[in-house]
């Protein structure tokens, strides 16, 4: 129930103030060793906590604006029930940091950690991956993997969003450079112990086609492409 909570909590306690271009980037809070970080990009967020080494929950979904923020729940390890939920308020972020209260009067204080702004910022989906030599197309679906990234940070997300089911979820840093791509993993749901790791790919980016080689976390060798 925590990352609904929050993102309620979120979503309900803005003035309607500022433009929603200033919701985007990454935005983190911490409760103890409890950390959250929220994700927004245009059209799509996600809300996630872990723990030292442990995944604790994820949601997401997409968004709109700009007079009220609508949002349609695509995923919520939490509430599983919630997905395809849609409501709309108003919202806004003022000054660099958020501040919101759940019920029982607890205050959540949300600080930016980046503004959403990079090359690779946005939502992705996967179109394709070679198997054999030869680049699959992988059309869009109900069940269906997508990346979610700001300046500074990533999460994939893989789902039904048809029966709302989780297949997993891993996410934390990143950086692009020169043509490598380089992820800083803090939280993998299937996994706790590839947290911590660091993994490096090639990339490339034309037109709204990212194309991601390297090997993955496992060390098997990948090549896919991801359509913005």
């Amino acid at each position: 129930m925590r990352t609904l909570c929050l993102l309620f909590a979120f979503l309900c306690s803005f003035a309607l103030t500022g433009k929603a271009q200033d919701l985007l980037g990454a935005w983190k809070s911490s409760s103890g060793d409890v950390n959250s970080i929220l994700l927004i990009t245009p059209g799509y967020f996600s809300i996630t906590s872990y723990q030292d080494k442990n995944f604790l929950s994820t949601m997401g979904g997409t968004w709109k604006a700009p007079d009220e923020v609508s949002v349609k729940i695509e995923f919520n390890t939490d509430e599983r029930s919630q997905v395809g939920w849609e409501g709309a308020v108003s919202v806004s972020s003022a000054n660099g940091k958020l501040s919101t209260t759940l019920g029982g009067g607890q205050t959540i204080e949300w600080s930016r950690v980046d503004n959403g702004e990079g090359s690779l910022a946005g939502y992705w989906q996967i179109s394709g991956r070679e198997q054999d030599g030869k680049m699959n197309e992988i059309k869009p679906g109900v069940r269906k993997t997508i990346k979610i990234l700001t300046g500074t940070r990533f999460q994939w997300v893989a789902i039904n969003t048809e029966t709302g089911e989780f297949f997993g979820t891993g996410g934390g840093t990143y950086s692009f450079v020169n043509g490598v791509y380089t992820e800083k993993i803090d939280f993998f749901s299937r996994d706790n112990s590839r947290v911590g790791a660091t993994l490096t790919f090639k990339g490339k980016v034309e037109g709204n086609a990212w194309d991601h080689s390297g090997l993955s976390s496992k060390g098997e060798p990948i090549h896919e492409v991801w359509s913005r």
